[in-house]
C-alpha cells in the first residue's frame, strides 16, 4: 500500500479589501486513493487551484483536515507541483532546473546530474539539457516541468492545468506522453483541467466541483480500461459522459455567474 489522501470537510477563504471574507472552498470532502489518477473540473474561479495549494502545503485550511494516510514509498517529498506557466528558473539550464529539488535536499551533484538526465530522457528532451528555458518551446518547457516534478520522487503529483498554455497539437502529444509516464511511475495524481475530453482520456475518476464556496458536486468513475489510448474517444460511453459532464459544468458555471451578478460572492 502507498499513500492515499483524505480530505475531510476542508474550508478556505480569503479576506476582501472591504473587510468581508470571500469563501472559496466550503466543507469539501473526498478521498484520493493511492496510485489513482484524479482529474478535477469546475467553473472558472471555483477554487480548483486553491484546493491544489492546500494539498501541496502552500496554504492552510481554515477548517477541516487533509490527511496523507499509508506507508511512504517514495524517497522525496509528499507532493510536487507542475504549474501551468512552467515556473522554470530562467538563468538555470534545463538540467539544473530538473535537479533543483534534489539540490535543495542536499543530494550530491553527480547523483543530481544522473537523475536529471534520466528524467529528461524519459520526457524526450535530453538533447536540450544545457539550454536555458527561453530557448525551448512551450511544450518542451512543460516537459521539463514534469521531469522536474518527477525527479524529486514525490508520493503525489499535483498538476495545475499544465497543458492549458500550449497549442492543440502539443497538448495532444503531452497528454499521450503523460499517460505513458504515469503507467511507468504510477504516482498518485491530482490534475486540474477545464477540458472534459482531457479528463476522460487521463483520469481514473473525475471530481466535479461546484461554484464558490466549492464543494464536490459529483464523482464519476471513468470506465475505460488501461493502458488507455485515444481510441476511447470512439467509445459511445465517451460521448455520453462528455454530455453529462458538460451539463454539470454548464449548470455550475451558470450558478456562479448568477451569484456574481447578484453580488452574493
Amino acid at each position: 500500500m502507498t499513500m492515499r489522501i483524505e480530505i475531510d470537510n476542508v474550508a478556505k477563504g480569503y479576506p476582501r479589501a472591504d473587510g468581508s471574507r470571500l469563501s472559496v472552498v466550503g466543507s469539501l470532502s473526498t478521498t484520493i486513493e493511492a496510485q489513482e489518477f484524479i482529474c478535477v473540473i469546475g467553473p472558472s474561479g471555483c477554487g480548483k487551484s486553491t484546493l491544489l495549494g492546500l494539498l501541496g502545503g502552500l496554504r492552510r485550511p481554515d477548517d477541516g483536515e487533509i490527511r496523507f494516510v499509508g506507508e511512504r514509498t517514495a524517497a522525496g517529498p509528499l507532493t510536487s507541483i507542475v504549474w501551468q506557466d512552467y515556473a522554470l528558473i530562467p538563468w538555470r539550464s534545463i538540467a539544473d532546473n530538473v535537479a533543483f529539488g534534489l539540490e535543495l535536499r542536499g543530494v550530491p551533484a553527480a547523483r543530481r546530474r544522473e537523475v536529471a538526465r534520466e528524467h529528461l530522457t524519459m520526457m524526450g528532451i535530453e538533447a536540450f539539457a544545457d539550454n536555458k528555458p527561453h530557448e525551448l518551446s512551450g511544450g518542451m518547457r512543460q516537459r521539463a516541468g514534469i521531469a522536474r516534478a518527477l525527479a524529486s520522487d514525490p508520493e503525489v503529483l499535483l498538476m495545475d492545468e499544465p497543458f492549458a498554455a500550449v497549442d492543440a497539437q502539443t497538448r495532444t502529444l503531452l497528454q499521450d506522453e503523460l499517460l505513458q509516464v504515469w503507467s511507468r511511475h504510477r504516482k498518485t495524481v491530482l490534475f486540474i483541467t477545464h477540458s472534459i475530453e482531457e479528463a476522460l482520456l487521463l483520469a481514473d475518476r473525475i471530481i466535479v466541483l461546484g461554484p464558490r464556496p466549492t464543494r464536490v458536486v459529483e464523482e464519476i468513475r471513468v470506465p475505460f480500461p488501461r493502458p488507455r489510448t485515444r481510441d476511447v474517444e470512439l467509445d459511445p460511453r465517451f460521448t455520453e459522459l462528455k454530455r453529462h459532464l458538460w451539463a454539470q459544468l454548464r449548470d455550475a458555471t451558470l450558478a456562479a455567474e448568477w451569484a456574481e451578478a447578484k453580488g452574493d460572492r
